[in-house]
């Protein structure tokens, strides 16, 4: 039997279109962003100060011998770098998921930003520089002004998979 193609725009899938982007997801999106430049910024401030951190290990571990601080320098940056580019890969990534409407974005975001949440707290239980404490806490406040967004009731529509009409 002949089936005439469906017209007048109707969805053959039997679900509702996804609402438009709110304003809510705009923001928490481009709070990511910004999250993913501090991220590049911080990457960028550890190797302004990499001067300090030869003098550090060595302050730490003064029966080193060069080699080893030397070793245990490369390391260091080493780890910073990967760190500081998955701290940025996961900024863009959650910013674009979440625009895209990924409800598993929202919450791994959410999860995220609990872990950045303890490691904010652990860096307040040790001694560290200002510097690097008062950019945890301003990433930090990111993290929040975006994950606080993402939850608000505007949002959870966006989030919603379509339902059947």
């Amino acid at each position: 039997m002949y089936q005439p193609y469906p017209g007048g725009g109707a969805d053959p899938t039997g679900l509702t279109p996804r609402p438009p982007i709110p304003p809510s997801v705009t923001n928490a999106v481009r709070l990511m962003f910004v999250g993913a430049g501090l991220a590049a910024l911080g990457l960028i401030l550890e190797f302004v100060s990499l001067s300090a951190l030869k003098t550090a290990i060595r302050n730490a571990s003064p029966t080193l011998t060069t080699s080893q601080v030397n070793s245990a320098e490369t390391v260091a940056i080493a780890i910073f770098v990967i760190v500081g580019l998955i701290g940025i890969g996961l900024w863009v990534w959650m910013a674009l998921a979440n625009k895209a409407g990924h409800n598993w974005a929202r919450i791994v975001a959410t999860v995220l930003f609990g872990l950045d949440t303890l490691f904010l707290l652990l860096s307040l239980a040790r001694a560290s520089a200002a510097a690097g404490l008062i950019a945890g806490v301003v990433t930090w406040l990111v993290g929040l002004g975006a994950t606080i967004l993402l939850w608000r009731k505007e949002s959870s529509a966006y989030f919603q998979p379509g339902v059947p009409r």
